[in-house]
């Protein structure tokens, strides 16, 4: 075998791929299930700190069989397409596991949504049954699904969380026997569709990611496995369960091993969140940064005993360096890995390993997951890289989508003939497989022809002593094509100018790389699961900065 820490690395192409000892799972969702249940009848596997609910894995699967026979008795199908919108929440987990058991296909529907992108969403799936929740914060879903239903003559019925709705639903199942269950769990495959997870759009509509129970089952043991779950752990989940990183890195994973889920609150608060760990004794906790960002920023923090801490993990966005840190130190996460993917392969292609010392923890998104091959291409000609050399980062295997729901072109787009996810994700691959993520394809700048990647100037910004948190855009310039514009939040009680913030770069960075604009922020603008929304910055910045010359001049 060649010497992969030879120092001429452009002998070796950037590719890898995830050799294991342990097999991949052959299950269906609801028969992994059952067999856990089988193995931990009496170990907890839910709690709901805000509703008061505690669940054995012996009385979640029978309240999972109740619902699943209430979903049969309102005559629902194997295939058939079904909602949940609502925030995190014990009924959440149930109906996710009950048309698991059924074959029917989940559609998750992000909590956020308005009347616009709800339509949109139950036409396109072909949605028969709607379960959400009456209200959630601003958002009043009774009279929303009122006001697109007459729009959607396919959804039959929405059945509302909390209303005499839910009580009908359980007794719709009442006449259906077990047998009925079993005979239907019999019915279809691994390979079949469970699952419909809309991906954020920038442009133009989401697209709706069609996962298999092998796809996401998998995908939710191997890091699980990473993470070394036992029976023993417990999983704090403030990340939304629309989002892969709750139902499949949270919910699945922890019953795949015979963890436990613990549900801080309704969506992420951080004082919630730290009480959660405090009492549950969470031993395992997940969040983007920002969530981190906030938990550590929380009024008493010290106060807070973390101290059955030990792994969790943060993905979503790139992590800072310091974050990652003081998560180590300051929350005791010492095997806290950083996991990299999209939902369109389940979510999770690449994991740090908590063995790996700390700057690869800080510094990487890890190394290829198991069962998975992983290459870097030159995104105009589509060859594999030199290892060391930034390119696109592409995925094969198990963990790859069935398609986009009813849009084979669109899915033609993203996986190409020979099976490869085209991510969109800029990265490099070092001698010993570790990836760096260095940005997207969109989000790079070109300044008078020199690349920039964002991410390097965030994490350059983040040691200032002030800065708490930073994210950086390209906006359109007449004379260099893109400048960089950094949004910055400083500390509590500090205070920094653009002139101070650019000086400090002066002497560390190349000139082209030292922001011409800066904008001091409170927040971000943020999609619900904790990502940054860095088309909406830039069009902020166009125009706060008098920029539309220079954008209606690249747009001609």
């Amino acid at each position: 075998m060649p010497d992969m820490s030879d120092p001429t690395p452009a002998a070796f192409p950037s590719y890898t791929s995830g050799t294991s000892t342990t097999p991949m799972l052959g299950d269906t969702i609801g028969a992994n299930l059952e067999r856990t249940v089988a193995t931990f009848p009496e170990r907890e596997v839910l709690v709901s700190c805000s509703q008061g609910l505690r669940y054995t894995y012996r009385e979640f699967n029978d309240a999972v069989d109740e619902v699943a026979r209430g979903l049969l008795g309102i005559g629902i199908d194997a295939g058939d397409r079904v909602g949940i919108w609502a925030p995190n929440c014990a009924e959440w987990m149930l109906v996710q596991y009950a048309t698991a058991k059924i074959g029917s296909v989940l559609v998750n529907i992000n909590p956020a949504y308005r009347t616009h992108e709800l339509a949109y969403v139950v036409r396109q799936s072909g949605l028969r049954l709607l379960v959400a929740a009456e209200s959630f914060k601003t958002s009043d879903y009774r009279a929303m699904v009122g006001e697109v239903s007459g729009d959607c003559p396919g959804l039959e019925r929405t059945i509302f969380l909390d209303t005499p709705d839910w009580a009908e639903l359980l007794s719709a199942g009442r006449e259906v026997t077990g047998d009925v269950l079993v005979e239907r769990m019999a019915s279809f495959s691994a390979d079949d569709p469970i699952n419909i997870q809309y991906t954020s759009g920038t442009t133009g509509f989401p697209k709706g990611a069609t996962l298999s129970h092998h796809n996401i089952l998998n995908n939710a043991f191997f890091v699980g496995e990473l993470c070394r779950y036992t029976e023993e752990d417990r999983i704090g989940v403030p990340v939304p369960f629309y989002h892969c990183f709750g139902m499949v890195m949270g919910n699945l994973a922890a019953t795949s091993h015979g963890s436990c889920v613990v549900i801080p609150a309704p969506a992420f608060d951080p004082v919630a969140t730290l009480e959660a760990v405090a009492k549950e004794r969470c031993t395992s906790l997940y969040g983007v940064p920002t969530m981190f960002i906030a938990e550590l920023a929380a009024p008493g923090f010290e106060s807070y005993d973390l101290s059955s801490l030990r792994t969790g993990i943060m993905a979503g966005a790139p992590c800072p360096v310091e974050v990652m840190k003081r998560v180590v130190n300051d929350m005791g996460m010492r095997e806290v890995t950083i996991c990299y993917g999209m939902t369109e392969t389940s979510p999770v292609s690449t994991q740090t390993r908590a063995d790996d010392d700390l700057d690869r923890r800080v510094s990487t998104v890890g190394r290829v997951h198991p069962h998975v091959e992983i290459k870097i291409v030159d995104p105009g000609s589509g060859l594999t890289v030199p290892r060391g050399t930034a390119g696109e980062l592409c995925t094969r295997g198990y963990s790859v989508m069935l398609g986009y729901w009813e849009e084979p072109d669109r899915t033609a787009e993203a996986i190409d003939p020979a099976g490869w996810m085209h991510t969109g994700d800029l990265a490099t691959m070092d001698s010993e497989g570790y990836l760096n993520i260095v940005g997207r394809i969109k989000d790079m700048v070109i300044r008078g022809g020199e690349n920039i990647y964002p991410r390097e100037i965030e994490e350059f910004l983040f040691t200032h002593p002030d800065v708490a948190d930073v994210s950086v855009v390209g906006v359109p310039d007449l004379r260099f094509g893109e400048e960089l514009c950094a949004w910055v939040k400083v500390h509590p009680g500090k205070t920094l100018s653009a002139d101070d913030l650019r000086a400090y770069c002066r002497g560390r960075l190349a000139h082209y790389k030292v922001p011409r604009y800066v904008r001091f922020v409170d927040e971000f603008p943020m999609t619900i699961t904790g990502k940054i929304q860095k088309f909406r910055m830039r069009e902020v910045s166009v125009d706060e900065f008098g920029l539309q010359a220079a954008a209606e001049s690249r747009s001609a």
